[in-house]
């Protein structure tokens, strides 16, 4: 991978606005902005203190393209660490590309998807979790997904991961110099303080690897399936949750057909409701294909929401109702369950009561939102939100959480070999396989390969 050359990329989403802004780094962007740029004071670009902003018009030979902002970033203190250009232009598109494609002309290229933070990697700005943190960021749409990331990009979780590894680094120097004196049977590295370290080191580990699951809810949402039998207002449930009509409501059975999604925020944190086909017995094809995704969305998602008529309820239903509630409870035993009765408005309130008397339950009324704000707030009470409310360090990358967790089976290696007195030329291998995992979340040891993929997820320009 080359990074010596000159990029150029539209910096803001695509398409007509106010104003666009095109970013140019490398090591020829002063030079090339100015030979296309036209202070209105007479300025050169190439003179000019970092941090400053110029107007002018950008010339293509005798043709004025735009009148624009041009600010400068000298290296080392840019974004990239290289030498940054950025134009603020009018936000037609035609004058976008005749600006991008005038740099190119004078030898820039075409940044790839998220160059720029990778050239700021290259070039000691940030480690590779934080640039990570970058694209998580711009794909942050809550308030928490926003809080973690910031608090990632800003080092709070890198920092952590590299103070780690610069202990345990200087403890698998000790065990490799006794390597080299094997012969004179000595020990440079404290044992004892070795074990506290590894002990300190396996707690750290531990939290962190716990706190990924709350870490995915938060980054992608925490998916709800609303299940029950036809026409117990799973769908009028879901269009009182989003507050508007998404879901089609009929008083004729088996309306719903197909999986619907959407999603809310409460309080800063995603929920994906999924409302689903009425569980029950037919013989219409699409309908029972229906109930078949039914089962599958209740599989893959966290909490199963069970919903109920309530104005159906009477002594002759009790056993049915137990079965059905029942069964899904052994059938997703490590799925977290909400029972709630709809329909309160028109219930029996006493049978409901009866039916449900060893149970917890909700009453609600989707069709008036009579309990439905109460119902968001016991969503938000499944969530753990314990360790964002505190500012805690939380992981939200698959990438860092496989990382920790082999980590943590090579540490746990080593605290087995210092209990049996293994030779120090084996608890090397496990320390050095431990602080290779160590390297990977931080990009202290990366490949291409690596690189690639994680660079080809972000948006060009950034």
């Amino acid at each position: 991978m080359t990074h010596n050359d000159t990029i150029i990329a539209l910096a803001t989403a695509s398409g007509a606005g106010a104003i666009a802004v095109l970013r140019v780094s490398g090591a020829e962007a002063l030079s090339i902005s100015n030979s296309i740029f036209k202070s209105i004071h007479i300025k050169q670009l190439i003179d000019q203190p970092t941090h400053t902003v110029h107007l002018g018009h950008i010339i293509d030979g005798e043709r004025v393209l735009d009148e624009v902002l041009v600010s400068i970033f000298k290296n080392p203190q840019s974004y990239t660490g290289e030498d940054v250009v950025e134009i603020s232009c009018h936000g037609s598109s035609y004058i976008q590309q005749e600006i991008l494609q005038l740099f190119i002309r004078k030898g820039c290229r075409a940044a790839n998807p998220g160059e720029f933070t990778l050239r700021a990697f290259l070039n000691g700005k940030m480690d590779l979790s934080q640039a990570e943190a970058v694209a998580d960021l711009i794909a942050s749409d809550s308030a928490a997904a926003h809080q973690i990331a910031l608090q990632q990009m800003r080092g709070g979780f890198s920092s952590e991961i590299k103070n780690l590894r610069q202990e345990l680094l200087n403890f698998a120097s000790l065990i490799e110099l006794e390597l080299d004196f094997s012969e004179e049977d000595v020990e440079f590295a404290d044992r004892q303080q070795f074990e506290e370290l590894l002990e300190r080191i396996v707690k750290v580990l531990k939290y962190l690897i716990d706190s990924f699951s709350t870490g995915n809810v938060i980054k992608n949402g925490v998916p709800i399936a609303i299940v029950g039998a036809p026409n117990v207002g799973k769908s009028t449930l879901l269009n009182a949750l989003l507050n508007e009509e998404k879901a089609i409501v009929s008083t004729i059975a088996g309306t719903t057909r197909d999986a619907i999604e959407d999603e809310i925020s409460i309080e800063g944190i995603k929920f994906r409701f999924i409302d689903t086909a009425g569980i029950r017995q037919t013989n219409d094809t699409v309908e029972a294909i229906g109930i078949e995704k039914t089962f599958e969305k209740m599989a893959q998602s966290q909490v199963v929401l069970q919903l109920f008529d309530g104005s159906k309820i009477s002594d002759e239903t009790y056993s049915d109702i137990k079965n059905q509630i029942e069964q899904n409870l052994s059938q997703y035993p490590d799925k977290q369950q909400l029972i709630v009765v709809n329909k309160m408005d028109t219930s029996n309130l006493k049978t409901v009561e009866k039916c449900f008397e060893q149970l917890d339950y909700l009453m609600i009324s989707a069709k008036t939102g009579d309990g439905v704000e109460t119902l968001k707030k016991q969503l938000l009470g499944l969530v753990q939100m314990g360790k964002l409310h505190n500012n805690d360090t939380i992981i939200t990358n698959a990438r860092h959480y496989d990382a920790l967790r082999q980590a943590l089976d090579n540490i746990q290696k080593v605290q087995y070999g210092l209990q049996t007195r293994l030779s120090g030329d084996l608890l090397a291998i496990d320390i050095r396989e431990a602080l290779h995992h160590f390297g990977r979340i931080t990009g202290e040891i990366s490949t291409d390969d690596l690189l690639g993929n994680i660079f080809a997820n972000f948006c060009i320009g950034k």
